[in-house]
This record gives structure tokens, sequence and C-alpha cells, in this order.
């Protein structure tokens, strides 16, 4: 059962606002891949607008450059080991989504592919062109066009990790393999004056 719903596109770039590891999917006729990113950000609120470094000389590139579009999703602690294994080796030589045995729907947007089980969230972006950009520092931009969340830590526009189900925590790469997962979340009270 899905606990995935819909996230409104105004809410969008709170998915990845807090720097999580993504899995970045990408299709072109009848060939798809998924990598693993660490840095991915939002750059603009409306319209939702995203920012993901993906080195120029990946099969994801050329993938998302052909369709024009890509996924992010958000990995959930669970996803460790699957991260890392997608990160490691090269979807030129391999169907990544055979080989793990992921699943994956089309966004109904792009039609990328999006990924539900053992993941948070995902995006499905469209590829902003930016030459000079994505040549000279593999950065790319999109624009969200569709979003969803598993419903049960991520509900009206919020985030909320807490101690009850740690296995339903976003991921942080820290390099070599290593990773943290998000911690409890907490509200800010209003500073209390001068």
């Amino acid at each position: 059962m899905s606990h995935f719903a819909p996230v409104a596109l105004p809410h969008a770039n709170r998915l990845i606002n807090h720097g999580p590891t993504v899995l970045v999917t990408s299709v072109f006729q009848g060939r798809r891949n998924v990598m693993a990113a660490a840095w991915s950000m939002p750059v603009e609120f409306s319209p939702p607008r995203v920012a993901v470094v993906i080195d120029k000389h990946t099969f994801t590139r050329e993938l998302m450059a052909a369709h024009g579009g890509f996924g992010l999703c958000v990995p959930a602690t669970e996803a460790i080991d699957l991260t890392h294994a997608v990160g490691s080796c090269s979807g030129r030589e391999v169907d990544k989504f055979a080989r793990f045995h992921i699943e994956a729907t089309p966004g109904p947007v792009l039609g990328v592919p999006t990924i539900e089980a053992g993941c948070l969230a995902w995006l499905e972006c469209r590829l902003i062109r930016e030459p000079h950009t994505e040549d000279a520092y593999d950065t790319c931009f999109a624009e969200v066009v569709s979003a969803a969340a598993d419903s049960r830590v991520f509900a009206n526009g919020h985030w909320t990790f807490n101690d009850t189900n740690t296995a339903l925590r976003s991921i942080h790469h820290l390099g070599g393999g290593l990773f943290a997962q998000a911690g409890d979340a907490r509200q800010a009270r209003p500073w209390p004056g001068p």
C-alpha cells in the first residue's frame, strides 16, 4: 500500500530543502537510468525550480538532455545500500532498475521514472537548459512540474521526522559510502525580542 500523496507545487522545494541525497532518474527511447547525487537544492519558489550537480560525462546527463526532464527521488534510511550501489556503477553497461530490482512508475507530467518503494518523496523536473553552467559547473537547473511524498512524514507542506519511525528519514552522503540520517524536527519558537 502506497502512502504517497501529491505535494502542492508551492511546497515542492521543501522536499529537498534540507539537503538530502537524491536518486536522479532519467529515461529516453526505452533506455533508463538511476544514479545517486549528493548535491541538489531549491533555487526558486514560484515556479519551483531546483539545481542538481551531475557530471557532464554521465549516462544520466545524456538521457536528461535527450528527454528534457528527470526525476529526483528522496531515498529513506532503508535505501542506503541501494543508494550507494546505484551511485557506484554506470547505467551505460547495465539497466540499474533491473539489476537492483527497483520498481518505478512514469511520472504524471513528463513520464520520467518515479520511485516510491524505499523513498520518501519524488519530484518530476523539466530541464531548463543553461549550457554554460551545465558545461562549466556540471550544474543542471529544472522546474518542478509534479511532486509527491509519503504522507506519514510529509504533510501540510512540512517534514515530520520523529522518533516513532526512524526508518522514514532522509539520508545525507558524507563521502566514501558513509551516510547520516535526518534527525528529529524541532519547531523554532518566536524570538522574545531585543
